[in-house]
């Protein structure tokens, strides 16, 4: 009873391809997190809130070092201490000392600050720069980096950075998600470095999505809410979208 000889052929191939298929992706998936792993980066995350906090975890299981830091160094621990031993937390000086690439996730109104403060630590770095410039609550910075453009704007307060705009133009809720189906959304991303852009897609690609270069970083003030290229796009889409902008 329980041998499949009786089964029809087709019924057998069809189980057969099955599990072939499914053994495929599990095979995949294993190599992908053995990709990330062979290439482990030493992350440092200033802003551990809904986007540092989400992207970090996803980079944490996908082999990567990360050292979180926020004003709240307790809720810093204690994300840390869940996520496990590759996971850990510090001050922002400590977390962007420790990173091989820093990723800056912060209210817009308070990136000159983290400038100033970092000034040393990110010079020469790759910096991911997720932060978007809202006027109702950033007040005036907001109102200039939205005329200047947001990615020159965020140049010129963390100079000497080899500055990405990545993560910017897309919901927060659904970043942690991304590596259930990858690829399958794009994610745009703007720089002046072509060596940091590729830094910025390896990273990209581990949480999920397929990175979609637009352009130098005049291009980044279309990464931002409200913009075509705002929300889930696939890249094809987004480059078919960003071709409009140019």
């Amino acid at each position: 009873m329980g041998s499949d000889q009786h089964l029809p052929r087709l019924t057998r191939r069809a189980l057969l391809k099955a599990g072939m298929v499914a053994g495929i992706l599990v095979a995949s998936q294993r190599f992908a997190h053995a990709a990330a792993a062979a290439r482990r980066m030493k992350i440092g995350i200033v802003g551990s809130g809904m986007v540092g906090g989400t992207l970090g975890a996803v980079w944490v299981r996908a082999g990567h070092e990360v050292m979180f830091s926020s004003r709240d160094i307790e809720h810093d621990k204690a994300l840390a201490a869940r996520l496990g031993p590759n996971a850990r937390a510090g001050t922002p000086r400590e977390a962007a000392a420790f990173g091989e690439v820093l990723m800056i996730s912060v209210p817009y109104r308070a990136l000159p600050e983290v400038g100033k403060t970092l000034a040393d630590l990110i010079k020469g770095k790759v910096v991911i720069d997720t932060c978007n410039p809202f006027v109702s609550r950033d007040g005036d910075i907001a109102a200039w980096a939205r005329q200047k453009g947001v990615g020159l704007a965020s140049a010129e307060l963390l100079p000497g950075a080899r500055l990405v705009r990545a993560f910017n133009a897309i919901g927060a809720s659904r970043m942690g998600e991304a590596h259930q189906e990858p690829g399958r959304v794009g994610m745009p991303l703007a720089g002046d470095d072509s060596d940091a852009i590729k830094v910025a897609s390896e990273l990209i690609r581990d949480i999920g999505y397929e990175p979609v270069p637009i352009g130098g970083l005049a291009t980044g003030r279309h990464l931002m809410p409200g913009t075509p290229l705002s929300g889930e796009h696939a890249p094809a889409e987004i480059r078919r979208l960003a071709a409009t902008l140019k």
